[in-house]
């Protein structure tokens, strides 16, 4: 009798393809087809000169193509942590904001010089509501995260 031995798949590396962001991505799997539906996460902390960005990818198979499009960025909370300093204020809030093709969770963090009143935080929360809502409402989301990335909001 001879010993059975376990078949073995080859992997390679497949290369995918991601519009937003001008890295590379290669996933290393047995097949482009297994790779459907993962999220990739990517540290853009070195291509957008140290603003600790932090994407997260879906990828999509079509045809034998990968492409990944975006679902979320968020700043690292170290980078959050490292530019707060001793007598400022922050001010976060979190709204959901219809863009033209989806609904988008937003959570605006910001950072006053000084300390500041509860009735300044609320009207800064309000003001950077209003803002963000007229400028998501006629874009894309894929507009937002493009903008996002080249820091025009």
């Amino acid at each position: 009798m001879e010993p059975t031995r376990k078949r073995t798949v080859q992997k390679t590396f497949f290369e995918v393809k991601a519009p937003l962001i001008s890295a590379k991505i290669s996933l290393y799997g047995a097949s482009a087809e297994e790779f459907e539906g993962r999220i990739v996460r990517l540290d853009l902390t070195r291509s957008l000169r140290g603003k600790n960005l932090e994407v997260l990818m879906r990828v999509k198979h079509n045809e034998g193509i990968l492409s990944a499009e975006p679902i979320s960025t968020q700043v690292f909370g170290s980078y959050i942590r490292r530019m707060m300093r001793k007598g400022a204020d922050y001010v976060e809030d979190s709204f959901t904001a219809q863009c033209k093709d989806t609904i988008l969770l937003v959570k605006p963090f910001l950072i006053t010089r000084n300390k500041v009143s509860r009735a300044v935080q609320k009207a800064l929360r309000d003001t950077a509501k209003d803002h963000l809502m007229a400028y998501m409402t006629p874009r894309t989301a894929l507009e937002l995260f493009t903008d996002i990335m080249t820091n025009k909001i």
